[in-house]
């Protein structure tokens, strides 16, 4: 049996998404038997970031600094912004390194279940920045969900009067899979989606 400083340690990893109790437990001890070269590191990197941590004040990215290096780069086409569902949204796309805009993070989807209403999300800024900043195209790369459609649709008409290109990631099939495997909305989507070869 561990001490209870591991156990609580077991229990804090446990929390993380797609942990359990028996993942945390193997994370623990590896960090312990590398204690010098993985678990000290670790405790000054997550210290550093606890420290350090800011929400961007423009977009809604974590960064070490608001405006975030994003939004702060000259290198990105200013005209041009991705509407995501939360950061871990924005740091998939930026992964990818193909898209050169800039972001908006709506800190969620519009869900009637949940209780999530249009003034919890960061809509009013949005709308904001399109008119202030001269965006020309909206890209609305929100999850192709019954809440992510609700959420796209409501953005749709609230943004039809602003004179902005609104456009929505491709959506199907995914590479590399095959039909069988698919469920029936996603074939059906597929469908929609064809496009001319």
């Amino acid at each position: 049996m561990a001490g209870q400083d591991i156990e609580k340690l077991i229990k804090l990893v446990s929390k993380l998404p797609s942990l359990g109790t028996r993942s945390a437990r193997r994370i623990v001890l590896q960090l312990i038997k590398k204690r010098e070269s993985l678990l000290l590191p670790l405790i000054e990197a997550m210290t550093q970031v606890a420290d350090n941590i800011k929400t961007c004040e423009i977009c809604g990215n974590y960064d070490t600094t608001s405006p975030c290096s994003i939004c702060s780069s000259a290198l990105r086409e200013p005209h041009l912004l991705c509407v995501v569902q939360d950061v871990a949204d924005l740091w998939a796309m930026e992964r990818v390194s193909f898209f050169k805009g800039k972001y908006h993070v709506l800190g969620g989807v519009l869900s009637a279940l949940d209780g999530v209403a249009p003034e919890d999300l960061n809509i009013e800024p949005l709308v904001e920045r399109i008119r202030s900043e001269g965006i020309t195209e909206v890209i609305l790369a929100l999850p192709a969900t019954v809440d992510g459609q609700i959420t796209s649709h409501y953005l749709v008409s609230r943004l039809k009067d602003s004179n902005v290109k609104i456009t929505t990631l491709a959506q199907g099939i995914p590479m590399g899979a095959e039909l069988d495997y698919m469920d029936e909305g996603t074939i059906q989507l597929a469908l929609n989606s064809r496009k001319l070869l």
